[in-house]
């Protein structure tokens, strides 16, 4: 039952990973770093976004191998379920009207990404390729994960940026705030009746009272 639960959170997780992708083209206030960085690949080899997506993805499973990750169900998973999420919700949701409601739909987008990223991490089935670097950076190196996220994410979008990427003020904030806001996040999602461990720590051992 725990595992069948466990599947549950990484499928929602997912899910809310792909719609908030999504929520945040529609904002049309700037793309994510890895976006801006599959646009400027675009301009240096003669391959669709797809493809460069793919191809992306296998890259930095390369630099799991130093990091010490296992990829898991859950990284197949975010590869083949994520872009139908996104693509879902691009259908159901049109580009609002006017700069304040875009803003409040990039915001939107942000909070829930956040949440997605802690929901499906959380469920210990594997990450993505480009979350699992940020909990490689953060388990081998020992930084906290707000600031192995903001370094990948800004290196990221310089790299693209120079490569001829579209950088927007929303790519900037994303860069900046994506970490912070999944950081004290984590925790929630791994404390769950089952979350992976929980189940299997066993009572705590109270000491017999002396003999007097």
């Amino acid at each position: 039952m725990s595992m069948a639960l466990r599947y549950v959170q990484l499928l929602v997780g997912l899910f809310l990973y792909g719609a908030s992708t999504a929520l945040q083209v529609r904002a049309v206030v700037g793309v994510s770093s890895w976006t801006v960085l599959t646009e400027g690949l675009e301009h240096v080899v003669p391959w669709s976004f797809g493809l460069i997506t793919v191809v992306s993805s296998g890259v930095v499973l390369l630099f799991w191998i130093p990091l010490r990750q296992r990829p898991g169900i859950g990284t197949l998973l975010n590869a083949l379920l994520i872009g139908p999420a996104a693509d879902l919700v691009l259908w159901l949701v049109p580009t609002p009207h006017g700069l304040p409601a875009r803003i409040g739909l990039f915001v939107a987008g942000l909070l829930l990404l956040a949440v997605a990223t802690a929901c499906y991490i959380g469920s210990g089935l594997g990450t993505g390729a480009r979350d699992g670097l940020m909990v490689g950076v953060h388990e081998r190196f020992g930084w906290p994960l707000w600031l192995a996220r903001t370094v990948i994410e800004l290196t990221v979008v310089a790299g693209g940026w120079l490569l001829g990427g579209d950088v927007g003020l929303g790519t900037v904030v994303a860069a900046f705030a994506i970490g912070p806001l999944v950081q004290p996040l984590m925790p929630h999602f791994r404390r769950f009746p089952w979350s992976p461990g929980r189940e299997a720590r066993p009572a705590p051992v109270t000491e017999p009272a002396p003999v007097p």
